[in-house]
């Protein structure tokens, strides 16, 4: 009989194929760093002070990188909530101790058995709902997730009686201590102490206890766990407990040395450090991923150190080091990326209206009315609302255009973008430069705009597209930061970009005046139509059939002879196009290039806007931008985050196809009982229904018979 341990897995099963989860070749992890440093850290030549400051940066890196790593050996997605499960513990603690007078360890004590709670939570209320649906869904979720918990984060200080929104935390005790030229305090001190021991207790969790054996094992085997009568689920639960409690350090420790980021979804610069080290380790192999955020850590406090440098280096680098990492990691993982992007059941599409009642004098009547009443609705606008409300209105309608660009590359493509307002704002910066620089008609720059963000769009897809997987959120996070920080800084490319006041060009060469607020309005509305017969067009067409193909399976499509990579190319184009021009009306809109237009958690607020909508609807990409921008016009900042990631995790869990899906339901309802009223059978309006009652099958026993023996 075989010897069990405490779970009730066979343990020679176990070390058969369990051992190797964590294995790491001493010589790849030595070249990792020697060329790491060779390459970059050796061109900023920095005292040993400022090198091991790096390394307590990339410690509390580390913490969170590899939360990103436990997160994904046990649920196979990238986790964008990670470091916003550490914000809302550790705000909860600074506050206990600044606000409330309450022990520093004290605090420390609640704050880790808070975020061991928020972790399991978080897994139990949310997560384990998504347990059976596609890997891509999931990821998704993470990011409202994300919000959800920043949103929770910005709410904690009205507890307090308090607005302070970035407090550094002091520490208990007092200690200066020079080293290399640098003064080292108390902070500085816990985190040498904390780091370190929060490694080996997760090696030793990992490698020793029974429970850190399963979690290796179903990782790497997750069916073969399930078999084996491993809790999944349970594990699952401590494995986001213990990510949890890795970022909660990560915030704490961060908070002593420079403050809390809290209003920032996913805090970009720090966030993708951590990330860039989980790329280059794979997601999977801890020791690297350790070792390369204490050396991002390093090369990010050298640059710094460096004469001259600016913030924007460094995201530039970083930039780098994630589609390196992206690429050098091969194409080993493929197969497994395959069933982390599986296919979409939340991009649910609005069906036509069934050719059986389309004729009908109510049906044809019907659409007349609503469509006349709508576009009615829509042109009266400007003659009721206020100046700041038709702003809104027009933002809106600018907001819709990039929803729909993501419909085309997410809800067809089934591609994720989180970098999809950084094409806008390279194509405001483009048309802005054609319009208040060159005196260019506003025309040729929405055409000029368009095809530059085409074109960044096709260069930033192709790799994506050849590496698989998760690879484009990825990539084109990462994109959104280096375009906010670099690309979109006057102080880099002022050359280039335009500067002050943009006063309104001249539309068709003078032949349209756009001079007023209204007018304008009138012309994003114009696009906004443009762009929906566009959309509607390519989805009717080959290219658009051939993209909802390669969504739901690339492998089948590639077997009739078809070009995946060249048609998922021209979505990516399509809808780098979209957004582009959304961001040539919104500089004009603006009359000014504003950079906080264009920042990451922009991008975040534009998916958000598809996913809520409907990613596979078109109309419901204008009501996804009607809720966001909405909510963010009425609502103050922590109720932004929570409507917004509230709606999308709604969205995901009860209403899969969106508001679009909801509002197509209500028009069935209604066309069904036009159907019942004329006894029309519509058999495409009946076949989504239960049907409750089984129906005997009649088997006529002579059509059969015989059939065995003449087998």
């Amino acid at each position: 009989m075989l010897e069990r341990g405490v779970i009730g897995v066979s343990t020679a099963n176990r070390r058969e194929w369990l051992e190797k989860a964590l294995s790491e070749r001493a010589l790849g992890l030595v070249a990792l760093v020697v060329v790491f440093f060779a390459v970059i850290v050796w061109p900023f030549p920095s005292p040993l002070g400022v090198v091991l400051g790096g390394m307590l940066v990339g410690g509390r890196i580390a913490l969170i990188a590899l939360g990103f790593a436990l997160v994904y050996r046990a649920s196979r997605v990238v986790n964008f909530a990670q470091g916003d499960l550490g914000q809302v513990p550790a705000t909860l603690v600074v506050l206990l101790v600044i606000s409330a007078g309450w022990s520093y360890w004290l605090a420390l004590g609640i704050g880790v058995v808070a975020s061991l709670a928020l972790g399991g939570l978080v897994e139990v209320l949310i997560i384990r709902r998504f347990f059976r649906a596609p890997r891509l869904i999931l990821t998704v979720a993470t990011i409202g997730l994300a919000q959800v918990l920043t949103g929770l984060a910005l709410f904690i200080p009205n507890l307090f009686n308090t607005s302070a929104l970035a407090s550094r935390l002091e520490p208990p005790f007092t200690v200066h201590i020079d080293f290399g030229g640098v003064v080292f305090n108390a902070n500085d001190l816990l985190t040498m102490i904390i780091v370190p021991i929060a490694f080996i207790s997760l090696a030793l969790f990992l490698q020793r206890s029974s429970s850190g054996i399963a979690i290796r094992g179903a990782a790497e085997r997750a069916d073969r766990a399930s078999m084996l009568g491993i809790p999944v689920k349970r594990l699952s639960t401590i494995v986001w407990a213990l990510a949890s409690l890795l970022a909660f350090l990560a915030m704490f420790l961060r908070a002593g040395a420079v403050g809390l980021p809290i209003g920032s979804v996913l805090g970009p610069t720090f966030f993708l450090q951590a990330l860039a080290a989980a790329v280059i380790g794979r997601f999977e192999r801890f020791p690297t991923i350790a070792l390369a955020a204490i050396a991002l850590g390093v090369v990010d406090q050298a640059m710094t150190f460096q004469p001259g440098n600016r913030p924007a280096y460094n995201d530039l680098m970083l930039f780098g080091v994630v589609l390196l990492g992206l690429l050098l990691t091969g194409r080993a993982a493929k197969g497994r990326a395959g069933s982390e992007a599986s296919t979409w059941q939340a991009a649910r599409e609005v069906r036509p209206i069934p050719r059986e009642l389309v004729n009908l004098p109510e049906i044809r009547i019907g659409r007349w009315v609503l469509g006349l009443g709508l576009i009615g609705f829509v042109l009266s606008l400007p003659a009721w609302l206020s100046v700041s409300r038709l702003d809104l209105a027009t933002v809106i309608v600018i907001s819709a255009i990039v929803a729909l660009s993501l419909v085309v590359l997410t809800g067809w493509a089934g591609q994720v973008s989180l970098g999809q307002m950084a094409l806008a704002g390279i194509g405001a910066a483009v048309g802005g430069a054609m319009t208040a620089v060159h005196g260019l008609d506003l025309l040729l720059a929405l055409l000029g705009g368009g095809i530059a963000g085409a074109i960044i769009a096709v260069i930033i897809g192709y790799p994506a597209i050849r590496r698989g997987g998760l690879t484009l959120a990825v990539s084109t996070l990462a994109f959104a930061l280096v375009t906010w920080s670099f690309i979109l800084n006057q102080e880099f490319l002022g050359n280039w970009l335009p500067s002050g006041r943009i006063e309104t060009p001249q539309f068709l060469w003078g032949a349209i005046d756009i001079s007023t607020d209204t007018r304008i309005f009138y012309l994003c509305i114009g696009v906004l139509a443009l762009a929906l017969l566009a959309v509607r067009g390519l989805r009717a067409s080959r290219t658009g059939r051939v993209l909802i193909a390669i969504r739901e399976n690339d492998r089948a499509v590639r077997s009739y002879g078809v070009s995946a990579v060249r048609t998922t190319l021209a979505g990516f184009a399509v809808s780098g196009f979209l957004a582009a021009v959304a961001g040539v009306l919104l500089v004009h809109q603006q009359h000014g290039l504003d950079v906080t237009n264009f920042a990451p958690s922009e991008s975040i607020q534009a998916f958000s806007m598809v996913v809520i909508g409907g990613l596979g609807s078109i109309s419901g990409a204008i009501l996804g931008a009607i809720y966001v921008r909405g909510a963010a016009w009425l609502l103050p900042a922590e109720w932004q985050f929570l409507a917004t990631g509230a709606g999308l995790l709604l969205v995901l869990l009860i209403l899969p196809g969106g508001l679009g899906a909801a509002l197509a339901d209500i028009r069935d309802g209604v066309l069904r009982a036009i159907a019942r009223r004329r006894n029309i059978i519509v058999p495409s309006l009946l076949a989504d229904r239960r049907v409750e009652e089984l129906v005997p099958i009649k088997i006529d026993a002579s059509a059969i018979e015989g059939i065995g023996d003449s087998a």
